[in-house]
């Protein structure tokens, strides 16, 4: 395994306890990391992870589509740590609502989407910038989507949009604070094996999924984690404002 050193850093994961979350807690945690895990109701991956890595990893829970609980995680991690030295955003929510379903329930799901997806990571965002300003530097990962340049079945419009909105702030935030030693970085991915990605496979069909591809196997969760921990670790900030796909040749820029 390659190794990336990250023990000079504290990391704060939203969404580690599946998919591409947790596959990324687990590299970090490998490379060094203190990583505090946040969690919405599945903690019983995050739990291992306190237990074999006590002294660097430790669970932390919130409703992110809630705005007073994304204040009180960012708040009980700050507390816990004290610097905090980089911010993955991957938490997000993958929620069909075709355009057939009635308006009401349509718009339903398209808040609760963007409460997850772009609100919560907005807040995130300004919190973040808040800390880093007074560490003196930090950065930034946001997890993005193919969605956002190649755009989604009707199904998943919210998702979309929500991940625009993300991709826009993540390239914001790298322009704007640069000098003030934020980076700020856009990990892209498309279709991965994850539980998320899941409902889609069901519908459609993988054979579906691996003729898009421009690879014999779907990309997995792992595959993030090299990139990911290279981005943490300082090695890439003059690609601060990047964004880097991850999507098996499905979708080439």
């Amino acid at each position: 395994m390659t190794h990336i050193d990250l023990k000079a850093k504290t990391i704060l994961l939203t969404g580690a306890s599946r998919g591409i979350g947790k596959a990324l807690a687990e590299y970090l945690l490998k490379m060094g990391a203190k990583v505090a895990l946040h969690y919405h109701s599945t903690k019983s991956s995050v739990e291992q992870l306190e237990t074999q890595y006590a002294d660097r990893a430790k669970s932390f829970q919130a409703d992110l589509s809630q705005e007073e609980e994304v204040y009180s995680l960012f708040e009980r991690v700050e507390a816990h740590y004290e610097k905090i030295d980089v911010l993955i955003l991957n938490a997000g929510v993958f929620l069909p609502h075709s355009s057939d379903a009635l308006t009401q329930d349509w718009l339903s799901v398209w808040k609760k989407t963007m409460a997850v997806n772009l609100d919560a990571v907005g807040l995130l965002t300004k919190l973040g910038l808040d800390h880093f300003k007074k560490m003196g530097q930090g950065r930034f990962v946001y997890i993005g989507s193919r969605a956002v340049f190649r755009g989604e079945t009707e199904e998943y419009l919210a998702y979309a949009a929500s991940k625009g909105g993300l991709t826009s702030l993540a390239r914001s935030v790298a322009r704007s604070f640069g000098k003030q030693q934020i980076k700020s970085f856009v990990v892209s991915p498309g279709f991965t094996r994850t539980q998320m990605a899941e409902q889609f496979i069901e519908k459609y069909g993988e054979a579906r999924v691996l003729n898009e591809i421009a690879l014999n196997e779907l990309t997995e969760p792992k595959d993030m984690g090299p990139l990911v921990a290279l981005l943490c670790s300082g090695l890439m900030d003059h690609a601060t404002g990047a964004t880097i796909d991850v999507n098996a040749g499905s979708h080439i820029r």
